[in-house]
């Protein structure tokens, strides 16, 4: 499958629906070949503006998905549209029931050793003790990461699932992606495992739906979260209209 790709502020991204990328993820797994894959939401295009780190982490993965509706709606704003949001929360619940049904083998990286603990738990109740290959808590040093990835290649999963923080979950799985190069498809997850521990609790389907997640997330850690949505928003806002306005000679590339 042959996805089309947009480039839009200094960001690319493919253009697929859920169903493509959990098509591409499984093509992958059959032909033992392996996916990098990151979403992307305002916020992390922001940060990719002042971080060349993450930017060449991002844009150089295999399959980058627009996580955020902000991001849905830019990309119609410049004309560039695409087919929907993919929550990274959402391709992970179905690739777990995608790895259920195929009999493949996940592996869980990160959060605090009793949410991760308790993600696996989930997980083997309701799929069976052979789904998950091994688990592990997302606080290392750097001088740890190689040993980590040895661990994880040498887990027999086919899928990790990475919840830590940006940039870190990004730069570490570009940096290691050669020593996880068995591990088919490999991505970050943010702060999903504490949604599948109970620890935080998502929005109504609603307010997905109409972009407000942010906004839901927010009002349940202000004192946290406003400097991230309210200030990271309004810098995406200007982004976009820059980009807009900006003359075609100047527009940005990969």
């Amino acid at each position: 499958m042959t996805a089309r790709k947009i480039h839009m502020l200094n960001t690319q991204i493919h253009d697929l629906d859920m169903d493509q990328t959990i098509a591409l993820v499984d093509e992958a797994i059959s032909a033992q070949k392996q996916i990098h894959h990151v979403a992307v939401n305002a916020g992390k295009i922001v940060k990719m503006q002042s971080d060349p780190e993450l930017r060449e982490s991002v844009n150089n993965s295999d399959l980058i998905n627009a996580d955020g509706q902000a991001v849905i709606w830019a990309s119609k704003f410049l004309k560039q549209p695409l087919k929907e949001r993919v929550a990274g929360i959402d391709l992970m619940a179905n690739l777990v029931a995608l790895a259920h049904q195929k009999q493949y083998k996940i592996y869980l990286f990160g959060a605090k050793e009793e949410v991760v603990s308790k993600v696996a738990a989930i997980y083997k109740k309701q799929y069976g003790e052979s789904l998950v290959a091994g688990y592990r808590n997302g606080y290392f040093t750097k001088e740890e990461e190689p040993q980590i990835a040895k661990d994880i290649a040498a887990s027999g999963a086919q899928i990790l699932f990475v919840a830590i923080t940006s940039p870190i979950k990004e730069n570490f799985l570009y940096q290691n992606r050669e020593a996880l190069a068995n591990v088919n498809m490999i991505m970050g997850v943010g702060g999903s495992f504490d949604v599948v521990a109970g620890i935080t609790k998502r929005a109504p389907l609603w307010m997905q739906k109409a972009g407000l997640e942010w906004f839901y997330r927010f009002l349940q850690e202000p004192g946290r979260m406003w400097k991230r949505y309210l200030v990271g928003n309004f810098k995406f806002i200007v982004l976009v209209l820059t980009e807009k306005f900006r003359p075609k000679h100047q527009n940005n590339k990969k």
